[in-house]
């Protein structure tokens, strides 16, 4: 192969010939893909505590902005507090309620797997 320039001389271009690997078999041209790496506990936890910050951020923010007095009555008591104390509150309890009734059904589902493995024996 050679490619002609005006007053330059013809020089030969030969092909560049691939790298050969270790045991004289070559290299098939593509990329090595990198090696992909595992998830681990520690770094789910990491991603779950900046989350967790950013929620903390964003309910600070909630709270300094609904700053308003509310008066709020529940079974037979009243109280005023700010507005977003109050939402605070009943997020939470709402989330023990969940979280209760995830629990037991988590102890169910439990206690019927123990069951049925000890029936299989």
């Amino acid at each position: 192969m050679t490619q002609p320039h005006e007053g330059a001389a013809e020089v030969p271009v030969e092909p560049v010939k691939p790298p050969e690997t270790a045991g004289g078999a070559r290299h098939s041209g593509k990329f090595d893909a990198v090696p992909k790496l595992k998830r681990t506990r520690v770094s789910g936890t990491w991603i779950a505590v900046i989350v967790a910050l950013v929620v903390l951020v964003f309910l600070l923010v909630f709270i300094l902005q609904n700053q308003d007095t509310a008066t709020v009555h529940f079974l037979g008591m009243s109280g005023s507090m700010p507005l977003a104390v109050a939402m605070l509150f009943s997020v939470i309890a709402g989330g023990a309620v969940v979280a209760l009734v995830g629990g037991a059904r988590i102890l169910q589902l439990r206690k019927q797997a123990k069951k049925s493995r000890h029936l299989q024996r």
